[in-house]
């Protein structure tokens, strides 16, 4: 009896049911110092505790994409090891902050199955939510995955299709407990845009760019204990090209947008996203923003920015984003739409 998986397909999923994630992970500093070193992740709440104590936290968290990485990384052997691709996320929320010397675990539940018409693949739909020792849960998302089928002649569940929320609505966004920005130093933290210096409509060119290097994105994905085949084993794409972890793009998009956006601190929310085209080494990553609305939370000093980040390839039109057709330009590589919180 072989003692080896080759992981799951489309066939061995089941609406309803909750996956427990293996491998529990301990985040320490040194996480963060390989984040800062593989991508120019540059906001001071994420960089000095002497700045995130003079906004009300005890010591800088931990950035939350490393959170959203190591979550995502221990769901890939049970939920995308024989994925196509993963197609989007939505109903992201950051619940808590993480710490170094925090240790995290993950469960996905299935909340929806749909076979496609070529019968040789199908979308699985899972709520995942990672927790930290003591229990309490610090990410929730849901995403949406294209896997392949073990046999095309299976027969074909009956589908379940969630719905999903278009947006976070801003009163269910998590303030970190403590966080004030009533004594926010906008010189420390690099830019003096405020909540109120952004338009709802104003577009961001983030100016800076990254070229993709082949060893630094299979180290990233490593990083996260990422094991999808498509990320390092060349064979595993008829072009023979290892295809870039969708997360690397997104760090990259996000440390990119401190340019324009150093103040949008915490990520507290997901909106939804999407990997518009692949990303293969040698690609150069730019990006730019758009703020598609603003609020107001509770807390003092706090408020609310929803925004678009869009990674392009190097070479794209200023903010390439869809065409007349509605189908994204072929240079666009990611759409993501998230809240962060940055000071009113």
């Amino acid at each position: 009896m072989s003692k080896t998986t080759t992981g799951r397909f489309f066939e061995d999923y089941r609406v309803g049911e909750t996956i427990h994630h293996a491998t529990p992970r301990t985040l320490t500093t040194a996480e963060r110092g390989l984040y800062h070193a593989l991508y120019p992740a540059r906001h001071a709440l994420f960089s000095a505790d002497s700045f995130a104590r003079s906004v009300g936290l005890p010591a800088a968290p931990l950035d939350d994409f490393i959170v959203f990485h190591t979550v995502f990384g221990k769901t890939v052997p049970d939920i995308s090891l024989n994925a196509v691709a993963n197609l989007g996320y939505a109903e992201g929320r950051w619940l808590a902050p993480v710490w170094p010397g925090d240790t995290l675990t993950a469960t996905s539940r299935v909340i929806g199955i749909k076979e496609n018409s070529n019968r040789k693949s199908g979308i699985v739909w899972v709520r995942t939510t990672g927790f930290r020792q003591d229990g309490t849960a610090v990410l929730e998302y849901v995403r949406w995955v294209m896997v392949r089928k073990r046999d095309p002649e299976s027969p074909a569940p009956e589908p379940v299709i969630p719905t999903l929320s278009p947006v976070v609505e801003p009163h269910k966004l998590v303030v970190p407990a403590g966080l004030d920005f009533s004594a926010y130093d906008v010189t420390l933290s690099g830019e003096p845009h405020r909540l109120g210096d952004y338009t709802v409509g104003e577009r961001i060119d983030h100016v800076d760019a990254v070229t993709v290097e082949e060893a630094e994105h299979m180290m990233a994905t490593r990083l996260w204990q990422n094991t999808a085949k498509v990320h390092f084993d060349a064979t595993m794409r008829p072009d023979g090209r290892r295809l870039v972890y969708g997360g690397h793009v997104i760090s990259l998009a996000r440390a990119l947008s401190f340019n324009g956006l150093a103040n949008a601190q915490p990520v507290v929310a997901l909106n939804g996203g999407t990997h518009a085209n692949p990303c293969f080494a040698g690609d150069t990553v730019r990006a730019w923003s758009e703020v598609l609305d603003k609020a107001e939370t509770p807390v003092p000093g706090v408020g609310a920015l929803r925004l678009r980040l869009v990674a392009t390839r190097a070479g794209a039109a200023q903010f390439a984003y869809r065409g007349a057709d509605g189908k994204y330009d072929p240079d666009v590589l990611l759409d993501l739409d998230y809240w962060a919180l940055v000071p009113a």
